[in-house]
Parts: structure tokens; C-alpha cells; sequence
């Protein structure tokens, strides 16, 4: 494998990791996003990754209902701390060494999020996972993995979706959804196009991050990414 990139960042949801289930995590389908980590971590490359928390969110949302925006973005960052670190485990468990930094202080189960710390345990052959979001309420894990790929220097954001790219409309409701494979962030934010926040395409844009949108459960499509055949989706500048 000759590899593209050579530092990635890798945005999965919460709910990838629940599979069919819809909330919790499903160890058939962790293992299997983990091995296709191993693919390319093994190659060499450097991994950053952000996880979203919606699979545990989701599930205590009704009895949370009426709970503030704040208290609920805490809520949503705890989520993706417990995710990052029983996912920490799956990676452990197929010989992948990793750290899990956290945007807020957790003593106990992980280190504090700083860059330089990030890019430090990458260099050494580390695969770190990013978690809490951004440490504030309001902000998306979309954004947090923005952010994080711009200041850890990351080459590439890859965002990780239960379908194939981008469309036009919502694939799974509409059959005669077009797939659009080339746009640039400026365009994906005029037609409000809905796989990342505004905040999140604009921070790409003014940073000149390139963003992949393809289907993560698919064998061999995420070390296709790092090759970097045309895969899924592209967002970039002047596209």
C-alpha cells in the first residue's frame, strides 16, 4: 500500500458503531470498523479519530426531554467519552496501541486534549481518538472533528456515513436520489447540504481541508480513500 495521506482524520458517528441495533455498540460491527483502521494504521498512516455520541444520546433522550441546550451538549460529550473508550478497547483488543484526549478533564480515564500531545502520540505510532467535541455546548462532532483535523495538521477529514457519498437528497427515503461526487465547500453550503454542519464546511473552507464522504462499512473503501482512488464524495476548494 502506498499511502495518499499520511495523516488522517477520521469522523465516525455514534450510531456506525450501534449498527443495526440503534444505540449501544455492537462488538460485530466495532471489530469490523476497527480491522479497516488496522488496514491502513498498519500502512503507516496517522490516525486521528472523532466519534460521535448519538448511539447512547439517543437512547436517553426521551427521559432528558425538556433539558436545557447546555445540559444537553454535556450529556452529548460524556456520550462520545464512553464511546471512545470502549472503542479504545476494540482497537486494543486486534493490536492497535491508542489514547483517548479529552476536550474536558477526565483524570481518570483520559488524558486532556491538547494538539501538540495529539500529534506527539501520532508521530510515536499512536492512534489517538478525540473526544467531548470541543469542550462546549452548541457545537457539533462534526465541527469538533473540523477543528481537530485543522489543528493536529491532518491531511485529509473523512467523514465515515451509512451510505456511499453525497446526494441530493436523502437516499434512504428517496430511490431517485442523485449522487453528486465533486463539489466545493462554498457549493455544499449553498445548497445546504446536510452530511456536516455549516460550521463544519466553513471551517474546512477557510482552512483548505479537503473532506471524503464515503460509506465506512464496506470492505476496503476507507484504505481506497487513503490510496486516494475516487471513493464516495469529495469536497474541496475550487471544485
Amino acid at each position: 500500500m502506498e499511502p495518499y495521506y499520511h495523516r488522517i482524520l477520521l469522523k465516525i458517528s455514534g450510531e456506525a458503531l450501534a449498527g443495526s441495533k440503534g444505540y449501544g455498540i455492537d462488538a460485530h460491527v466495532a471489530k469490523q470498523i476497527a480491522s479497516e483502521i488496522k488496514s491502513v494504521h498498519q500502512a503507516g498512516v496517522q490516525i486521528a479519530l472523532v466519534i460521535g455520541g448519538g448511539n447512547i444520546f439517543r437512547g436517553v433522550s426521551p427521559a432528558a426531554k425538556g433539558v436545557d441546550r447546555t445540559t444537553g451538549d454535556a450529556v452529548g460529550m460524556l456520550a462520545t467519552i464512553i464511546n471512545s473508550l470502549l472503542f479504545k478497547e476494540t482497537l486494543r483488543e486486534i493490536g492497535i496501541e491508542a489514547r483517548v484526549l479529552s476536550a474536558i478533564k477526565v483524570e481518570k480515564a483520559a488524558e486532556f486534549y491538547l494538539p501538540q500531545r495529539a500529534i506527539n502520540h501520532m508521530n510515536q505510532g499512536r492512534l489517538v481518538i478525540i473526544a467531548a467535541g470541543t469542550g462546549n455546548p452548541y457545537f457539533t462532532t462534526d465541527t469538533a472533528a473540523a477543528l481537530r483535523c485543522i489543528e493536529t495538521r491532518c491531511d485529509i477529514l473523512l467523514k465515515a456515513t451509512k451510505v456511499d457519498g453525497i446526494y441530493d437528497s436523502d437516499p434512504v427515503v428517496n430511490p431517485d436520489a442523485v449522487k453528486i461526487t465533486l463539489l466545493s465547500h462554498s457549493e455544499a453550503l449553498q445548497r445546504n447540504i446536510r452530511v456536516m454542519d455549516a460550521t463544519a464546511f466553513s471551517l474546512c473552507m477557510e482552512n483548505n481541508v479537503s473532506i471524503i464522504v464515503f460509506k465506512l462499512l464496506e470492505a476496503g473503501n476507507l484504505r481506497k480513500c487513503i490510496e486516494g482512488h475516487s471513493v464516495g464524495s469529495i469536497v474541496k476548494k475550487g471544485a
